[in-house]
């Protein structure tokens, strides 16, 4: 098995080289039968302790993960694991990809470092720019409900113009154009969803 699955395990090393370390295991001997950039320092005839997979659910027949691992150093892995059988069905391989996660998880850091504000917005700037009020109050309503704003069900766009109303928002000139481009609905489906929570005639258009 191992030398008909080889190029194939050296591709995927190649690949995502120097990051993944790919191991081919025995499950019959439960030990490495081969392995490509050893992160993991292991060699031939380790240990492969396949025990670990029996706490995991599959995600498809026979592949497991990607499931979180560590090194000894520390450094975190990110592993997928695939079980090869052969023609009657039985286990002959057990082939495991195992991605360092250290540069992906310091590159995200560097991003989130470099787009997030330092100061806070001036006040003077924004005190009257109400739309960036209505703006972030969509955003952090769409984000605790953990959806889109397509997948808004009609309780939840009550709840939200209920929110707004009570903020004030309705209150400012054009509102409802602004509100409707906000919420990605359209503007008679504003009227009619604050209509519902002010219990006032579809008719009743405020300013």
């Amino acid at each position: 098995m191992a030398p008909r699955l080889a190029p194939v395990c050296e591709a995927i090393a190649r690949l995502l080289s120097p990051h993944a370390e790919v191991v081919l295991h025995d499950p019959a001997t439960d030990s490495v039968i081969a392995i490509w950039n050893p992160l993991s320092k292991r060699t031939v005839g380790d240990p492969s302790l396949l025990g670990e997979l029996d706490a995991l659910t599959p995600v498809n027949p026979d592949v497991y993960g990607p499931y979180p691992k560590s090194l000894p150093d520390g450094r975190r892995l990110s592993s997928v694991s695939a079980v090869i059988r052969d023609d009657e069905g039985r286990p002959e391989a057990v082939l495991c990809v195992n991605v360092d996660r250290s540069a992906f998880d310091a590159a995200a850091r560097i991003l989130a470092a470099f787009a997030a504000p330092v100061t806070a917005q001036p006040e003077s700037l924004f005190a009257r720019d109400w739309t960036e009020q209505l703006n972030e109050t969509v955003a952090a309503f769409v984000r605790d409900r953990g959806t889109t704003l397509d997948g808004l069900s009609k309780e939840d766009r009550l709840e939200l113009v209920a929110k707004l109303d009570s903020g004030g928002v309705f209150d400012q000139r054009r509102s409802v154009p602004t509100v409707a481009r906000a919420m990605g609905i359209s503007r008679s489906a504003v009227y009619q969803l604050l209509a519902l929570t002010r219990k006032e005639p579809a008719g009743a258009a405020p300013a």
